[in-house]
């Protein structure tokens, strides 16, 4: 899993390090989608009590929040300070934690109810789909038809943990618009404070949204799944390698084989991840004057004068 390294002395608010941790995630997402979407939609496995094994063991939820419920458990014990869990009641860690610098905000934010739900509902159905029809067309070649030829080839286990790690990455994409808001919001306080102040979501979005940095990771995203879902197709025929060891025109893509829908992919961000991150931010900015005293505020807009003075 990707994540910054809170401990070298680097500014963990700068905003070139926070979206190089961001564009490393895009292929850790890419990566996990593209390896769930060689399983079937197992919509089974997102069913509260479909599983008689886990009433047995007295846990009424799905058989995805078991698998959650139980890897978090193990996580837990050595919690990562940039990840929110899915599940409650962990464990505490084993090691005692470190002196982490305080960077964020105390918050209670937490997206994580809804990525669960659109990704189960509306992402997995969807990159799902070739293998869905390809495993009908196996199943009614071996005389399965009707409502038992779609959907689940019961690798149940697999799925899950496929799901968890797309989960977790998405999770960890959409929160660290925390630390985005923070480093907005310390760059010029005196541009937000107003909007804080007096609840002005709109105001707020418009402050942190960036409309062609936008544009350019929904292109840069395209472009990383349509590669990645490609296949390298190498001509044993060709010259692979010349004396410094380069590759010489031995390998092409392959459409024909592509691993998963890139219009899927693109649509994850453009329509749940990007507004999701959004919300995030600007909820974390509502928040981000709670408890501070007219002094401490007052300060805060001091420290932009200042900046805006040098």
């Amino acid at each position: 899993m990707i994540s910054l390294n809170f401990m070298t002395g680097e500014d963990p608010l700068s905003l070139d390090r926070i979206r190089a941790v961001l564009t490393r995630l895009e292929d850790t997402i890419i990566f996990g989608l593209i390896e769930r979407a060689q399983f079937g939609h197992n919509p089974r496995i997102y069913q509260k009590g479909a599983f008689k094994e886990l009433s047995d063991l007295g846990f009424s939820g799905s058989w995805l929040e078991w698998f959650l419920k139980e890897t978090e458990t193990f996580h837990a014990k050595a919690r990562s300070p940039d990840e929110l869990p899915f599940t409650t009641g962990l464990p505490e860690p084993v090691l005692p934690p470190l002196s982490f610098p305080k960077i964020l905000f105390p918050n209670n934010i937490n997206a994580n109810p809804s990525i669960l739900s659109f990704y189960t509902r509306a992402i997995v159905p969807r990159i799902t789909h070739r293998a869905t029809l390809a495993l009908a067309a196996q199943k009614r070649a071996l005389g399965i038809v009707g409502d038992d030829e779609f959907e689940d080839d019961g690798n149940y286990g697999s799925s899950a943990t496929l799901d968890i790690e797309v989960l977790q990455s998405i999770s960890k994409r959409v929160h660290y618009g925390k630390f985005v808001s923070e480093s907005k919001f310390m760059s010029d306080p005196a541009a937000f404070i107003p909007h804080i102040i007096k609840p002005n979501r709109e105001a707020l979005e418009k402050l942190i949204t960036k409309p062609e940095v936008e544009r350019k990771l929904l292109i840069r995203l395209q472009k990383k799944a349509a590669t990645y879902a490609q296949d390298v197709q190498v001509n044993p025929d060709a010259d692979l390698a010349n004396g410094n060891g380069a590759v010489n025109g031995g390998g092409k893509l392959s459409g024909t084989s592509a691993k998963i829908d890139v219009d899927g992919v693109v649509d994850l961000y453009e329509s749940y991840i990007i507004p999701l991150t959004k919300e995030v931010e600007v909820d974390y900015l509502l928040h981000r004057l709670d408890g501070l005293s007219q002094d401490e505020i007052d300060a805060l807009l001091a420290g932009s004068k200042r900046k805006a003075e040098d």
